[in-house]
């Protein structure tokens, strides 16, 4: 996500020159005595083209939307987090394998009692025919089982990442974009109107840079959670896969006690 803080960056420089632009356009005069113009953000928004109404209402639902994911994925995190740290405690408790499995039920609760259950259920399958009452190659077929089961825990945690990446890519661009279609517009005023007065372009100035600042407001959170929910889902994978590997020598070892 480097290149979208490069993105986010230049996109703010660009509105900056804009802004310069449209006061340079505008200083030749002074507003007329008396003239009161609204720029609250209703009525920036309700000036606007359709076209820049348009911008700000993508831009708008593109940051709650990433609210939303934000919310929802530090919730499932933290309780992922705390479901791991309870299995851990019962699995290291010394209890025995199977009277752990049962006790997880049908549908185990947690990441890790899943991974758990994928390599019991290829354990117990190994225990049938072949040398020892063991099948061959049973270590190495219950290791790839709880890997594929990682693999399907991770892909969950990293679900809908992806959007928060995107929207951090292109908002900016998206507001850039508003913001200059209604700098375009503010120059057709001052060709329409004939006046170069600030009276003439400062709404439309104004219109158009909010559209560049909803593209900020929506961006910068969108990459800087985007980067923390990353390495709170590369974290809980790991833990996933050091928790596979000591279980899955556990096992290796009691199959190499059964077949000796």
């Amino acid at each position: 996500m480097k290149s979208g803080h490069f993105r986010i960056a230049g996109a703010a420089m660009l509105a900056g020159a804009v802004l310069a632009i449209g006061a340079a356009g505008g200083a030749a005069a002074a507003t007329p005595p008396g003239a009161e113009i609204d720029f609250s953000l209703q009525a920036l928004f309700l000036r606007a083209t359709p076209t820049v109404q348009l911008v700000m209402v993508l831009l708008i639902a593109a940051s709650f939307w990433s609210w939303t994911i934000v919310v929802t994925k530090f919730i499932a995190f933290r309780k992922t987090l705390r479901a791991a740290r309870g299995f851990e405690e019962a699995f290291w408790s010394g209890r025995p394998l199977d009277e752990l499995d049962e006790s997880l039920g049908a549908e185990p609760g947690s990441a890790l009692a899943r991974i758990f259950r994928a390599g019991m259920d290829e354990w117990r399958k190994s225990q049938s025919a072949g040398p020892g009452g063991v099948v061959p190659g049973a270590g190495a077929r219950i290791e790839r089982f709880m890997a594929v089961a990682v693999a399907r825990e991770s892909e969950a945690l990293e679900e809908r990442l992806g959007f928060l990446a995107t929207v951090g890519s292109i908002t900016p661009f998206v507001g850039l974009f508003g913001t200059v279609w209604g700098i375009k517009n503010s120059f057709e005023n001052i060709a329409t109107q004939q006046s170069t007065n600030l009276a003439v372009v400062a709404p439309g100035i104004a219109e158009a840079l909010l559209a560049t600042a909803l593209g900020l407001l929506a961006a910068i959170p969108a990459v800087i959670f985007y980067n923390r929910l990353s390495g709170d889902a590369d974290r809980l994978t790991a833990r996933m896969e050091n928790f596979a590997d000591e279980f899955g020598a556990i096992l290796s070892r009691q199959l190499e006690r059964e077949r000796g």
